[in-house]
């Protein structure tokens, strides 16, 4: 296809995708011309995964990063998974400031594998921290709910995981990036239902 079929086809602007070709994200077309190239469904497929990584908030730097794991995958799918994730935000630019003791302890006590250098824990334990100093801290009945149905949530995904690392890098990151929203929406709006029932009178 050509360029302006494969703006149609992605929906992505022509100077976005000038940009993105600039910038390496996006592979080249096959050259016809000294002006013109023809375009695959693989870059419909990869402008896909560029827009959505942008729409998640990842700056371009970052993309790059994404792209590079999922063509260039490390050996272990762990630490490639655990690579790629870390490269969607929050950010914290603090990250290997500390210790991190909250987060480690919930997750010894969940009986969890993790890498300590991985930027989830510090999250994990920048909330923990947040919580406590609300007056609301994690406690070993919550933590025990929370991580119950989180790790429900995380087996689900991962049973659907692509088996190629390639492909499971970019399941995992672009999946990720999608459906952590829902799940705040899902628990938002689960609170309103049941405070919706306890507010109704008993017949």
């Amino acid at each position: 296809m050509r360029v302006s079929q494969l703006v149609a086809a992605s929906g992505v602007p022509l100077a976005t995708i000038k940009y993105y070709l600039r910038e390496g994200l996006l592979m080249p077309g096959i050259s016809t011309s000294a002006t013109q190239s023809t375009y695959g469904d693989e870059h419909v497929e990869r402008l896909a995964l560029i827009k959505a990584l942008a729409g998640a908030g990842l700056p371009i730097d970052r993309i790059r990063t994404v792209l590079r794991l999922i063509e260039y995958p490390e050996a272990s799918l762990f630490q490639t998974l655990g690579r790629a994730i870390a490269e969607l935000p929050p950010y914290l630019d603090d990250a290997d400031a500390e210790d991190y003791p909250l987060a480690k302890a919930a997750l010894e006590k969940l009986g969890q594998v993790y890498d300590p250098r991985f930027v989830a824990v510090a999250q994990l334990d920048r909330a923990l921290r947040a919580a406590e100093e609300v007056g609301i801290p994690m406690t070993d009945e919550r933590l025990e709910v929370y991580g119950r149905h989180v790790r429900g949530i995380a087996d689900y995904d991962l049973s659907l995981m692509p088996d190629t690392v390639e492909a499971a890098v970019e399941y995992s990151v672009i999946g990720t990036a999608v459906y952590e929203p829902v799940i705040t929406a899902l628990r938002r709006l689960a609170h309103q239902d049941i405070a919706s029932a306890l507010e109704r009178p008993a017949t």
